[in-house]
């Protein structure tokens, strides 16, 4: 990844809107979307969305091959594998095998390569830039963060009604919410209401 950036801007179909960090851009893009009672939050509709959510930072992918609509279908179904894998570990449930087969067949393709600007200051992504190679990176850092010491990190929401994983990567490993001024600050109300209420 050629930035540490993480974080994206999740809003929801009822109106409102509220930054999440998953603390990992595979986990970011988990959350573009979803299947069954998820797809009401499907932010990927052409492959020009997905090109554009890619080409925010830390990616910053810019295309040299435009993306199909094959490419999006792969691209969904890697999602797929990456929230279903996060929830189990999460859960503390074996990976399910077919995600596990998804990732590993996207990860198997050349990722993006970092390539150094003339003046020595700044680096990009070596051309031609396709969506296999965004979709290997993807898959590669999902497998990094399954394999690697963070895993133990990988959180749902502890709010009973939110789905969302994140890597906890708070010092104590304390972070229970999806975002403090979400979920967490409803907690806070329903909890200072109960107490008024038993008062």
């Amino acid at each position: 990844m050629r930035g540490s950036t993480t974080g994206r801007v999740l809003h929801d179909p009822k109106g409102g809107s509220f930054r999440f960090d998953a603390g990992a851009v595979c986990l970011d893009f988990a959350h573009t979307g979803g299947e069954g009672q998820y797809a009401v939050f499907e932010t990927l509709h052409t492959p020009a969305d997905l090109e554009e959510w890619l080409a925010q930072p830390p990616l910053a992918t810019i295309f040299t091959v435009p993306m199909t609509a094959r490419e999006l279908t792969a691209a969904k179904s890697l999602r797929q594998a990456i929230w279903d894998t996060a929830h189990a570990r999460a859960a503390d449930r074996p990976l399910p095998a077919e995600a596990v087969a998804t990732i590993n067949r996207a990860a198997a393709a050349p990722p993006l390569a970092p390539e150094l600007t003339a003046d020595g200051t700044t680096a990009c992504w070596a051309p031609p830039v396709r969506a296999e190679q965004v979709l290997s990176t993807l898959a590669r850092e999902m497998i990094e963060l399954l394999s690697g010491p963070a895993s133990e990190r990988i959180r749902e929401c502890a709010s009973d009604n939110c789905p969302l994983v994140f890597v906890d990567l708070s010092r104590p490993g304390a972070r229970r919410w999806c975002a403090m001024e979400r979920c967490g600050n409803r907690h806070k109300l329903r909890a200072h209401r109960a107490r008024h209420a038993a008062e």
